[in-house]
């Protein structure tokens, strides 16, 4: 949809004339897969799908939400409704909600209604961080339409805020940094545990970053993502009988191998392995990206992907087909599943001049072995939110 058709589209859905035009990211994940929650390293980078947003003041106190991308009606509430939407087809309104709940009560000045509508073209349920793209959008929306003095990194803590107390997801900080401080052509080393970043320009020569989206639907909040949380959480409890740590993050390969007989259970030796291993391979990663060692940064994305399918056991047979179909084709660096898992999308880091080639194979090994299509997606690392 371009920006006339959005504009349409709220003059249709609210019969009035729209003001202003906003644009959030989506974002993938180079590497640093389940270490944000861990107090770990990340390595992520805003992206070219996302989330649009059609703004209008009212002059009562109303907020009516409408999404482009949902079968249902408008959404409507009071500024001062401080309620989550219960009813299921109201929902996904809470990633909104949740925003100017937790900005009002901060007590920023959100004194009239508004509507709201939104459109995304990001592959729903892909894994490439819808929601983070949603509480972004809400938040700069406000920020901007009620001149708002806030810090864009408090922003990104509300996001958060509004992900794990208002829609019920333990997620770490990741996506909502990721989407709230992104950089055209650069990703984000983010040590979560410290929020201490640094931009980094994603120079990838003559490779580029293909997203490959499995095309099964899944949703975090209902999936076993909340497990894993509660899984690392126990791991950290038995080690910190011995370790002074706040953290998974704060342990090395070396650490974790003296220390792990306070864990003593298959499943939790599995689940702090992957914490603390992929950890020290994003920080190799970002030193490999430095060092103009692409190669060492594809085999560390594989490694990952391996990582997140045996001891982390979040990939399945959707994403492990990708991963693994990618890496079997000429010009691949690396390739791993991204996101929180169970179904969502992969990225590839495959030779420009043999990108159309992965896509057309990857794609037939996918049909063949899942029994429907991939979808292949080229990403443009972009800025984070602003009016258009």
């Amino acid at each position: 949809m371009n920006q006339q058709e959005l504009f349409d589209k709220y003059q249709d859905t609210f019969a009035a004339q729209g003001q202003d035009l906003f644009f959030s990211p989506g974002r993938i994940n180079v590497i640093g897969e389940h270490t944000d929650y861990n107090g770990g390293h990340v390595f992520p980078c805003a992206i070219s799908l996302g989330t649009y947003g059609v703004y209008g003041a009212r002059d009562d106190d109303q907020v009516q939400l409408f999404s482009g991308n949902m079968e249902g009606d408008v959404v409507s509430f009071a500024i001062t409704d401080e309620a989550p939407e219960e009813v299921e087809d109201r929902k996904w309104a809470n990633y909104f909600k949740g925003m100017l709940v937790y900005l009002r009560q901060k007590g920023f000045k959100i004194d009239h209604g508004f509507n709201l509508y939104v459109y995304g073209n990001l592959p729903y349920g892909a894994g490439l961080s819808s929601s983070a793209s949603i509480e972004m959008l809400m938040g700069q929306v406000l920020k901007d339409e009620f001149n708002l003095d806030i810090d864009q990194i408090d922003l990104v803590k509300l996001g958060q805020k509004t992900e794990n107390d208002f829609v019920g997801l333990n997620s770490g900080i990741m996506d909502q940094f990721a989407v709230g401080m992104g950089k055209k052509d650069n990703a984000i080393f983010l040590d979560c545990n410290t929020l201490e970043y640094k931009y980094m320009p994603l120079e990838l020569g003559d490779y580029e970053i293909v997203i490959m989206s499995t095309n099964k639907k899944h949703s975090l909040a209902a999936s076993a993502y909340n497990d894993r949380v509660a899984e690392c959480g126990e791991a950290l409890k038995r080690l910190q009988t011995k370790l002074d740590i706040n953290s998974l993050g704060e342990i090395d390969e070396d650490t974790f191998d003296e220390y792990s007989y306070l864990l003593n259970d298959e499943t939790l030796l599995k689940r702090t392995r992957h914490a603390v291993f992929e950890n020290q391979r994003t920080i190799q990663a970002t030193k490999a990206m430095t060092d103009g060692d692409l190669e060492k940064l594809g085999r560390l994305i594989n490694a990952s992907h391996v990582s997140l399918h045996f001891d982390y056991e979040v990939s399945g047979t959707e994403l492990d087909t990708l991963a693994e179909a990618a890496w079997q084709q000429p010009g691949v660096l690396g390739a791993r599943m991204i996101g929180g898992g169970f179904a969502g999308s992969a990225i590839a880091i495959v030779k420009k001049d043999q990108a159309e080639n992965l896509k057309q194979k990857v794609g037939e090994i996918y049909r063949e072995k899942v029994g429907y299509d991939a979808s292949f997606y080229d990403a443009e690392i972009v800025d984070g939110p602003h009016k258009l």
